[in-house]
């Protein structure tokens, strides 16, 4: 049987910067930007208790926590201390998939060390509180999506482990919310049809599953039974690579979405320069005034890596949406589909792609 290690590092960014900033240890604080369309990044424990959490906008925790303190965001260093993370990791295996910067799965199926999995994990945790003054939490399972489950129970700075014989059990009372790939739309249409929890999906057929699910109705039944497949991948093939822009003032104006176009455009051509990738595919993100959101692609038969490559398309895009009505508030670009030379050549270890 598989033994599989979920880590979480608790509130990364914001834990980083508490320990390396003494003032602000024990104290509310959410890092991200400080502006009128700023989003909180990731907030410290001390600001979660106000309901503040990530991908709120950094207006609305204001509202909730008066007493805040907003810290610019550091990714160079966060990446740095990450990868610290990566090598009390590799102390143990190399069997290792980054999901971001701050968490990963382990296989430690075939560790000499002598140690259970779940002694692997404590000792990772102690490791990580010791040497680096953070903390994380572990799942530890027979397979990914219990493991993921696991890491979150106990959270901050705690461990669960779900053996296979306890399995079936923990699954009937996990709210469907919980499941791994189960997003807020998707929760409403299994609470349409009276799944609140894994022992009521358990009873759905696959057949129903997949007619309302598609291909994910399958994962929702295996997930409901306990069952996963997935192997830890130690490295991930890089399927794209984009960027985006979250503007202080709403644009309406052809203009003014020019020219920011044109400004992702040339950031975007740079990012494919450094990553060494090229696509067929190209993408256009907008999201509106009120947060609705759109996406228009087109491939072509001629890479993309350059501007000359690049613009027109994304002019070809943005001529199908509607902004005039609709005034705009982030706009973003991405290249994907790529050839077959890069899909064997480009690895990365983390999600990189459309962040702000």
């Amino acid at each position: 049987m598989r033994k599989i290690i979920h880590i979480d590092m608790d509130a990364f960014f914001a834990s980083v910067e508490q320990r390396d900033k003494p003032e602000l240890r024990g104290k509310p604080i959410a890092v991200g930007f400080d502006g009128p369309r700023g989003v909180v990044s990731t907030a410290s424990y001390e600001a979660r208790r106000f309901g503040v959490h990530s991908a709120m906008s950094m207006a609305r925790a204001k509202m909730l926590c008066p007493q805040l303190i907003i810290v610019s965001s550091n990714h160079a260093h966060y990446k740095d201390v990450s990868g610290r993370v990566g090598e009390i990791f590799r102390r143990y295996t190399d069997i290792i998939e980054p999901l971001s910067i701050d968490e990963a799965f382990l296989d430690v199926t075939d560790c000499d060390c002598g140690m259970s999995a779940t002694e692997i994990a404590r000792n990772i945790r102690q490791a990580i509180r010791d040497e680096l003054l953070l903390t994380a939490s572990a799942g530890v399972s027979y397979n990914k999506f219990l493991a993921k489950i696991a890491s979150d129970y106990n959270k901050p700075d705690g461990m669960y482990v779900i053996d296979e014989e306890e399995a079936l059990d923990f699954i009937s009372e996990l709210p469907i919310e919980k499941f791994w790939g189960v997003g807020p739309k998707t929760a409403q249409e299994m609470h349409k049809m009276g799944i609140f929890n894994g022992s009521q999906l358990r009873k759905c057929s696959l057949g129903h599953l997949t007619d309302v699910f598609g291909k994910a109705g399958i994962v929702y039944y295996n997930f409901a039974r306990g069952i996963d497949d997935r192997q830890v991948e130690p490295v991930r093939i890089r399927k794209s690579v984009g960027c985006e822009q979250t503007f202080l003032d709403d644009l309406h104006r052809k203009s003014a979405i020019l020219i920011e176009l044109y400004h992702i455009v040339i950031e975007l051509v740079g990012r494919l320069r450094k990553s060494d990738f090229k696509g067929y595919t190209l993408t256009l993100k907008i999201k509106f005034y009120d947060f609705t959101q759109i996406t228009r692609s087109h491939t072509v038969s001629n890479v993309l890596e350059t501007k000359e490559d690049i613009l027109p398309i994304a002019k070809l895009l943005l001529g199908q949406v509607d902004y005039k009505s609709k005034p705009v508030r982030l706009i973003g670009l991405s290249v994907s589909n790529p050839p077959d030379e890069v899909r064997r050549g480009k690895w990365i270890e983390g999600m990189l792609d459309f962040k702000d």
